[in-house]
């Protein structure tokens, strides 16, 4: 069910107030609490920091919008605060990993089946089947190093098999590049997905950067900084798909109206009452940013935000499991490769990127290594052993 937002206005920015304890609040259950609401946790939380990121950048060439993205900022901080901790100490940093990649196979397959436009719907087929080959490895990972079967987090939703190696994804800078859509006859879902998918991903390269340095375990450290590097990878796919041609006040809207966008569709989703009303409340905020957005811009711009929005969002995405989706995107999909924007049979991938992965994979590559020998099975390599 779609959302109208012509006439919802939301609530005030100078109404929305937090406390520390509104801010951290009890955190989420990695075993007692469904796989999807933390699906929705990490996604809500790439959308708040994606926001975070673009504000500042607007701000630093935009003198005139300082003031009021400075106001917007310290909300969608504390908001990225209370979402972001949800997320709890039951969970080890390997652990969320894996939730991670769950949120980049299911959430990009649910785009990939509802997005209108074919080109673009081929980008985010291509991507989770990448997505889909790191759960796999750090499924491998969190075997040998923890002794944890991954299902316990990803609860049978989704499925845990090699997809696109990783081995074979790195390419030259050139072919990650992708078409952009066209902002003057682009759907205004198309343009939802590429930001949502780009901020998800741009979250989980920022993640693995940040705990990669933290295992003491040679080959985690291996392994994330392999994935860290295709993660950059798929950011700077995903963002190739906006039009460059759209202004900062026009990105700034639909910076807006994607959050207002994905917190109707988790709450919409999300099983855990509590959860739900919390994304009711941070909906209600996004409502009013949006409005403010869309002031600043018909008043900056000169154009009316018709031109870009239509008064009803579309429908949520589907966050649950695409289990069938995956398997036959596999089927079909694992050998295509990139030659520049285009997608094309892996004997015609371009020398560029072959002569780039022959180099980086020298020494040998640690995705391959790490699951040298591993195919999961329920329970874990020490419990068969025994």
């Amino acid at each position: 069910m779609g959302l109208n937002i012509r006439d919802n206005r939301g609530v005030a920015l100078d109404r929305q107030r937090f406390t520390w304890r509104d801010m951290v609040q009890k955190p989420i259950s990695k075993l007692d609490d469904d796989a999807y609401s933390r699906v929705h946790i990490i996604l809500l939380n790439g959308l708040e920091l994606e926001a975070l990121n673009f504000s500042h950048a607007c701000a630093r060439m935009n003198l005139d919008l300082q003031p009021v993205l400075a106001q917007l900022r310290r909300v969608e901080q504390h908001q990225a605060t209370t979402v972001n901790w949800l997320i709890g100490a039951d969970h080890s940093p390997l652990e969320t990993t894996i939730a991670y990649e769950q949120v980049a196979i299911d959430v990009t397959a649910g785009v990939a089946l509802r997005e209108p436009d074919a080109g673009l719907a081929q980008v985010y087929r291509f991507g989770l089947l990448e997505d889909f080959d790191h759960m796999y490895r750090y499924s491998a990972l969190l075997d040998r190093l923890e002794g944890k079967d991954a299902n316990n987090i990803l609860q049978s939703y989704t499925d845990i098999l090699p997809g696109r190696p990783t081995v074979v994804e790195h390419r030259d800078p050139l072919d990650d590049l992708r078409q952009s859509y066209d902002r003057r006859a682009a759907q205004p879902l198309s343009k939802l997905h590429a930001l949502t998918i780009m901020a998800a991903e741009q979250q989980t390269h920022n993640y693995y950067m940040n705990v990669g340095p933290l295992f003491s375990d040679p080959m985690a450290r291996l392994l994330y900084a392999e994935i860290a590097s295709i993660e950059e990878q798929h950011t700077t796919q995903y963002e190739c798909l906006m039009d460059p041609d759209e202004t900062w006040l026009e990105k700034w809207v639909l910076h807006e109206a994607a959050e207002v966008y994905n917190y109707h569709g988790c709450a919409q989703q999300e099983s855990n009452p509590r959860l739900r009303a919390l994304w009711e409340r941070f909906l209600d905020y996004e409502l009013g940013q949006l409005h403010l957005a869309i002031e600043h811009f018909q008043r900056l711009d000169g154009r009316d935000v018709a031109e870009i929005l239509p008064d009803e969002l579309p429908d949520p995405i589907p966050i649950e499991s695409q289990r069938e989706f995956v398997r036959q995107v596999l089927a079909d999909e694992v050998d295509l490769r990139a030659d520049g924007s285009r997608f094309v049979d892996k004997a015609q991938e371009p020398r560029r990127s072959i002569d780039y992965r022959e180099q980086l994979n020298a020494e040998g590559s640690p995705t391959e290594q790490v699951a040298d020998g591993y195919r999961w099975r329920p329970g874990t390599e020490l419990k068969r052993a025994a």
